[in-house]
Formats: structure tokens, C-alpha cells, sequence
């Protein structure tokens, strides 16, 4: 581990008071008396000057590294990495969590693909698997194009290249709404309105962890939202990315949603035609956050992967 890495740094509330919680609902087993091995980290002196946070997960040199997705943070995997459980970094990225804000709000995946590789180096030196959803995924994959010496393998949960503004419209459509509320429950209750699947606890946790409470009362969102000239059209700005697909060498194993539509079968074909050795599969009764619906399933299938 780097020693520019900076451990224990309070973020003003226990962000791990809730693992029980995310252990039962999943059906997995929980000591409290030996609670899992989990602390939040920061990683300084970034390429772009702008400081990384990233929760690690487990004893020993990690395994692998999670990226989570668009308006998400490191917490969408604290159930995947309660069953996994192998040592693994699960990073926030720039403008999420407690990562810092880029002043130019640029978050495509390869203008923050060097603070990603910065930070990989620093805390997952010996990864082999990196892992992405989303944002994330696309992150992954051009953080690996550039730096192909930094894991063996890549795992796309539910997204490819071809995601476009209607694919992934019901997401534009919550991260577009309100940037404040006036209590928990408002802000929880819009949460539930777009995600029904999912129980009240979970998405509160999530909440918990996605948004803050300012000094005026005031509930806002931990997230940066890219204003939409920046954001420009998804399908334009992420189409570069298939050709850094078809030239990566490393095993590609893609899990999709099977509730989703980000992905759809013209996706798939093309993934299959760019990498007819990528490994496609297929959770059923799971949305877009796979690692949120059916973080069990997701967690045995990177696990037969990753080996």
C-alpha cells in the first residue's frame, strides 16, 4: 500500500454500524463479536490534483477493485463484498461519496480514468479484477485500456459502450430531480418511487450513505450532477469505448440485469462480435444495480471469475 494513503479519517457518521443489516437481508451470516475487516481510506496527489476516497475491504493485499456507478458511491457493494469476502477496494469516484469534486465536472470515464489508475496503484497494487457498473464499468474499462498492467480481467455489470439518453432514461430522470430535501423521509421516500423493488431499510442505508444533512437542516445528495451541456449524448461520448473493448486482451465477463434496460440484445451482439470469447450472463429478476437486487448471485459469479 502506498504511503501517501490516509486511513480512519472520520466522515461524521459510522458508515459501518449497518453491515448486520446488509449480512441479513442477504441471508448471509454476521458475527458481531468479529465484525468483517473494513475501513475508509483517501488517496492524495492525484493526476488531476483532486483527492480519491475508496473503502477496503478484508485482510491482506486486495483483490479486487470495485468502481459503483453514475450518482452511487463504495457502499453499493458492502453486501457483494460481505459474500465475497476476499480482500477487495471498492473506490468512490471523482465527484461520489467522499471522493472530491472536480471543478470541471468533467466525469466521463477517460477523464477520470487516471485518478482511478492513481488509485489502484496506491491501494490495490496486486488486483487482478476490476470490476465496474455503470459509469463504473465504462471507467473500468478505459482505466484498463490505458493501463492494461493494472488487474487480468474485467467485469462489466450491465453496461456497454452503446448505452444511450433512452436506455438510460429512468436514471436521468432520478438524478435529474430535486438537489434538496427537507427531511430523511422526503428524500427517502423519492429514492423508493423510483426503485419499488427494493426494501425501505436497504434504500435508506443507501441514502444514508449517498446523501448528508447540511447545518441548516437541509438534505442534499453527496454526488456532483455534470450540468447537461456537459453531460453532452451518451451514445457520442461513450463510443470510443467499443473500440478499446475489441482491443483488450484480458477475459471480459459482462452480467446483465435481466429487469434492465440499459443493455439490450443488440448490445450483447455486439460485445459478441467484438469479444466472442466475453463471457455473457444473464440475473434474472435484477435491475440495473445487480449489486443492490442480487448482490449473492453477483458475488458467485465474480468469484467463479475472478478464481
Amino acid at each position: 500500500m502506498d504511503d501517501n494513503t490516509t486511513v480512519n479519517r472520520s466522515v461524521g457518521y459510522d458508515e459501518f454500524a449497518l453491515l448486520h443489516e446488509n449480512a441479513g437481508e442477504a441471508g448471509l451470516a454476521f458475527d458481531s463479536d468479529s465484525p468483517p475487516t473494513v475501513e475508509r481510506m483517501w488517496v492524495p496527489d492525484t493526476p488531476s490534483g483532486n483527492e480519491v476516497s475508496a473503502i477496503r475491504w478484508g485482510v491482506g493485499p486486495p483483490q479486487l477493485v470495485l468502481l459503483h456507478g453514475g450518482a452511487q458511491n463504495a457502499h453499493t457493494w458492502d453486501s457483494m463484498a460481505l459474500a465475497l469476502d476476499l480482500p477487495l477496494v471498492a473506490i468512490d469516484l471523482p465527484g461520489h461519496g467522499h471522493s472530491a469534486w472536480r471543478p470541471d465536472q468533467d466525469y466521463r470515464p477517460q477523464a477520470m480514468s487516471d485518478d482511478i489508475a492513481h488509485a489502484i496503484d496506491a491501494l490495490a497494487p496486486d488486483a487482478t479484477t476490476l470490476l465496474g457498473m455503470s459509469l463504473g464499468g465504462l471507467t473500468a474499462l478505459a482505466t484498463l485500456a490505458a493501463r492494461t498492467d493494472l488487474a487480468e480481467r474485467l467485469v462489466l455489470v450491465d453496461i456497454t459502450p452503446g448505452v444511450d439518453q433512452d436506455k438510460a432514461a429512468p436514471i436521468i430522470a432520478f438524478v435529474d430531480g430535486p438537489e434538496e430535501f427537507e427531511s430523511f423521509e422526503a428524500i427517502l421516500e423519492r429514492t423508493l418511487a423510483f426503485n419499488p423493488s427494493r426494501s425501505r431499510s436497504s434504500l435508506a442505508r443507501g441514502v444514508r450513505h449517498n446523501a448528508y444533512q447540511r447545518p441548516d437542516g437541509i438534505w442534499s445528495w453527496r454526488y456532483d450532477r455534470p450540468t447537461e451541456a456537459r453531460l453532452g449524448d451518451l451514445q457520442n461520448r461513450h463510443a470510443n469505448l467499443w473500440d478499446a473493448l475489441s482491443d483488450l486482451e484480458h477475459p471480459v465477463l459482462l452480467v446483465q440485469g435481466g429487469l434492465s434496460g440499459v443493455v439490450d440484445d443488440e448490445d450483447i451482439a455486439e460485445v459478441q462480435r467484438r469479444r466472442p470469447d466475453a463471457h455473457v450472463v444473464v440475473v434474472e429478476e435484477a435491475g440495473h444495480s445487480i449489486q443492490g437486487d442480487r448482490p449473492v448471485v453477483l458475488a458467485e459469479l465474480v468469484g467463479a471469475f475472478h478464481g
